[in-house]
């Protein structure tokens, strides 16, 4: 199964508005790329079951007192992992991901957290297991990990969310660290996209249980749909984002833009969530340019 037709179309339209509209809008897009660190960080690590909420992560990024006692490894886990996303918007630009990136990110993440194991592969003895699925072995990861890269980066044949859908659920399935996989996979999403001038994405906590889905029918049935739609909806989505600034639209709640349309809540809610109208989430809540025309 891969992209079909009409979504890579409707990428491909995109990307060029896109590419037009942020000529000399360069540092717009810096802000929007700055203002959704926390919103990316929270996400990230809720779906790996964190405790912070998000005005939590926002206080612990701008080095603010929290209201209640959090785990100072929670806090290295939001403080870390900013640093990774701050870090890749500037380097993923210049090279493939290869196999020392991927272990310097792991480095950067899982650092001061546990420095035993950050910045490398497991080593013998050292096995995982994720809901039901064990594994390789150990001693496989490596040969596996530099598989996984050349095969992607030799691949010129298949449509490219297509293969970074492929990489995320393979590099998942080796789960070649002791921790920090999920949130090291997610960000490698984004290094392949910005490499290839796309902006990032956000694979939200709220759409856990699909996303977890995909990894499922992949290990069980080899089907990578689920993790294709994942990341061209949200790349969609990311888009229209921009697209809606970078025009100087005003940006109002999808609720609010409700109100003086002949569409109901629900039929525009069900719209965003396709991307078939160019709605946006802002920490959680659904936007939409005020100025939009529903058909």
């Amino acid at each position: 199964m891969a992209t079909n037709k009409p979504i890579k179309e409707r990428i491909k339209k995109l990307k060029e508005q896109y590419e037009a509209l942020r000529i000399g809008k360069e540092s717009l897009l810096v802000i929007i790329d700055e203002a959704e660190v926390a919103e990316s960080v929270y996400n990230s690590n809720a779906i790996e079951n964190s405790t912070l909420t998000m005005k939590e992560t926002e206080k612990i990024l701008l080095d603010m007192e929290v209201s209640r006692d959090v785990s100072v490894r929670e806090v290295f886990e939001a403080k870390n992992l900013a640093r990774v996303v701050a870090y890749i918007r500037t380097k993923a630009t210049e090279k493939d991901i290869d196999k020392e990136t991927i272990l310097l990110l792991h480095q950067m993440l899982i650092g001061a957290i546990d420095d035993s194991t950050a910045g490398r592969f497991r080593k013998q003895g050292e096995y995982v297991r994720v809901a039901k699925h064990i594994a390789p072995a150990p001693e496989h990861v490596e040969r596996m990990i530099d598989g996984l890269v050349s095969g992607y980066t030799s691949d010129h044949d298949n449509y490219f969310s297509d293969k970074i859908a492929k990489f995320h659920l393979d590099f998942e399935t080796i789960h070649p660290f002791c921790d920090g996989n999920g949130r090291i996979g997610r960000v490698m999403i984004n290094w392949q996209l910005i490499r290839l001038g796309f902006p990032s994405i956000i694979v939200r906590n709220k759409d856990k249980t699909g996303y977890y889905a995909s990894f499922e029918s992949y290990r069980t049935d080899k089907d990578p749909k689920g993790m294709e739609k994942i990341i061209a909806l949200t790349l969609i989505e990311s888009l229209h984002k921009r697209i809606t600034y970078l025009q100087g639209s005003t940006i109002v709640r999808l609720a609010e833009y409700t109100k003086a349309s002949s569409k109901s809540h629900a039929s525009l809610l069900n719209a965003a969530r396709r991307q078939t109208i160019p709605a946006f989430r802002e920490k959680g809540v659904w936007k939409i340019a005020q100025d939009y025309k529903a058909d």
